[in-house]
């Protein structure tokens, strides 16, 4: 919890990222790069949250002089609960990833993941979306954070696919206002094939894979995995398996995201590039 273990330099502004688990987070690392970079005073840290205490802690940290606060799982739609006023694409999304207190004393909430992902997927690594058939896994936070920002890309096809139908239904009464868009579960898609996969599942990091049926890559298709870690996930090892042209992983995405945030925090917008590659360096 923040309090006496949360004490700082008083000339720095405070801020955290809030999740559990939480330790392997890279944001503190991200922001103190984007602080070096462009001068700004800040003390960024990792927060973690009792499962069944998002709310207090939050309020526990504003209270204590934070300024800001980035938000992972699983409180993203605890987040969004908790912000008001939110901006457009926290509202769409129903999850907000990033919080901040204004001078009146009100929580406002964003979602950068959206704008994070297309950053990462479209300018870093040149990809497209537009007139593709897209299959995104999952039906958690990360996944509504992107999916407005997604079809606004305009797919050809945008298939949400995942276990339990009934949270893909949720998605799909939330964002079938803004487009088309088809759900399934993942033993409906045998005889389909999708030119980008995009995982939002958590499964990869364990050594798992959603039970996707063979032959789903088309040729020349990308697969993007939102989480990242150290070595390709086994998601990522499972798209070159089976033939993708691309796999990658969510480390440009988190860098991504992570910039929108300190550039509306700060008003500054500092430089990905420099800091993806620290990243992958160390």
């Amino acid at each position: 919890m923040p309090g006496p273990s949360f004490q700082v330099d008083p000339r720095c502004d405070r801020y955290c990222v809030v999740g559990n688990p939480i330790g392997h987070s890279l944001s503190p690392r991200i922001h103190q790069a984007f602080a070096e970079q462009t001068g700004e005073r800040i003390d960024y840290r990792a927060l973690l949250a009792p499962l069944d205490r998002f709310r207090e802690t939050a309020l526990e940290f504003f209270a204590a002089g934070g300024r800001g606060m980035n938000v992972t799982l699983p409180f993203k739609e605890e987040a969004w609960a908790f912000a008001s006023p939110r901006a457009a694409s926290a509202e769409t999304a129903g999850a907000a990833n990033t919080l901040w207190r204004d001078g009146e004393g009100r929580y406002h909430g964003d979602n950068t993941d959206g704008i994070g992902f297309l950053r990462d997927y479209l300018g870093n690594h040149g990809g497209s979306l537009q007139g593709q058939r897209v299959l995104v896994l999952g039906a958690g936070g990360a996944v509504r954070g992107v999916l407005g920002p997604l079809m606004k890309q305009r797919p050809a096809r945008l298939v949400v696919a995942n276990r339990t139908l009934s949270k893909a239904r949720a998605l799909y009464e939330r964002f079938s206002p803004l487009g088309e868009i088809s759900i399934y579960e993942y033993g409906a898609l045998v005889g389909q094939q999708f030119d980008a996969v995009i995982n939002g599942t958590a499964a990869s990091l364990g050594a798992e894979l959603p039970p996707l049926p063979a032959g789903i890559l088309a040729a020349g298709a990308w697969c993007y995995d939102l989480v990242y870690a150290p070595e390709p996930t086994r998601f990522m090892r499972w798209g070159l398996e089976c033939g993708a042209a691309r796999a990658l992983d969510g480390l440009g995405m988190l860098v991504e995201q992570a910039a929108e945030a300190f550039y509306i925090w700060r008003r500054v917008r500092p430089a990905t590039g420099p800091v993806i590659e620290l990243l992958r360096a160390e």
